[in-house]
């Protein structure tokens, strides 16, 4: 198996099981209707593992652009290589993302609000803030960098690793994904909401595409911070790489934030 198939399929099966939680937890007339929050978690952290045993040995199992990112950034991987990763990735999510449409064909009718449906394919943000939400997932894929790091760096019983990568997803998902839906991945969110934009799903209205520039910015400068802090504090050796990234950071939210501040009082401008 090539890198690129890898890839592809490796993110395919973490959307399929990702998305396809969400789709039982949130849809109508599933049999896991309601069963909530540790329900996702759970399921998404186990989708990561599934995917990681599955193509690591042919990929390494990045399966996540902002991973991909962060490791060529490092130095830990060859630029040349990285956007057939990040294509194989978007189009692995995207294909994943039809297949749990299709599992899940009767249950769309069944369901009447469309934010729902757009739930099982992108994140969204629980308070809209543009800068906080950035923020937040700054820090949750920031703490992925710096910690599947930290794991590999370990040694663990054969084959324990994907496991206890799963479980860093379940941790993230269960403390900082409250905020957002914790993308902490491009792919993750950008491959499903796509597919939700072009689908025939009935009644789904917006993809919500004024919010998609998130979970693939903030995602991209969490994990470069990750790697890049792991590299500095854990193994001293620092690069000109995280002050650029830190800078861009400072600058990106800075503009998120300056963009909330004009919305708002173009908004009690035209109150008055």
């Amino acid at each position: 198996m090539s890198p690129f198939l890898g890839e592809l399929i490796g993110t395919a099966l973490l959307i399929i099981f990702g998305a396809g939680v969400c789709a039982g937890v949130n849809l109508k007339k599933s049999y896991a209707a309601n069963s909530g929050w540790i329900v996702i978690t759970m399921g998404w952290g186990l989708a990561v593992a599934v995917a990681v045993y599955a193509v690591g040995q042919y990929s390494g199992a990045h399966l996540n652009p902002a991973l991909t990112v962060a490791l060529a950034l490092a130095g830990d991987f060859p630029w040349k290589d990285v956007p057939g990763y990040i294509a194989a990735q978007v189009l692995g999510a995207v294909m994943g993302a039809v297949i749990v449409y299709l599992h899940y064909w009767p249950h769309w009718k069944e369901t009447d609000d469309p934010g729902v449906k757009l739930g099982v394919f992108a994140t969204g943000p629980a308070v809209p803030n543009a800068a906080a939400n950035l923020l937040s997932e700054i820090i949750g894929t920031f703490v992925v960098g710096v910690a599947i790091l930290a794991i590999g760096a370990n040694q663990f019983a054969d084959g324990l690793n994907p496991f206890v990568v799963g479980f860093l997803i379940v941790a993230i998902g269960l403390s900082l994904g409250g905020t957002t839906g914790y993308a902490i991945n491009p792919a993750r969110d950008f491959g499903p909401r796509l597919a939700h934009f072009l689908l025939p799903i009935p009644g789904k209205g917006s993809s919500n595409w004024a919010y998609a520039w998130v979970p693939i910015v903030g995602p991209l400068l969490g994990g470069a911070l990750g790697s890049l802090v792991y590299k500095a504090v854990f193994l001293g050796k620092p690069t000109g790489a995280l002050w650029g990234v830190l800078a861009a950071t400072a600058v990106v939210l800075a503009a998120a934030k300056m963009a909330k501040g004009k919305t708002a009082n173009a908004a009690s401008r035209r109150s008055l």
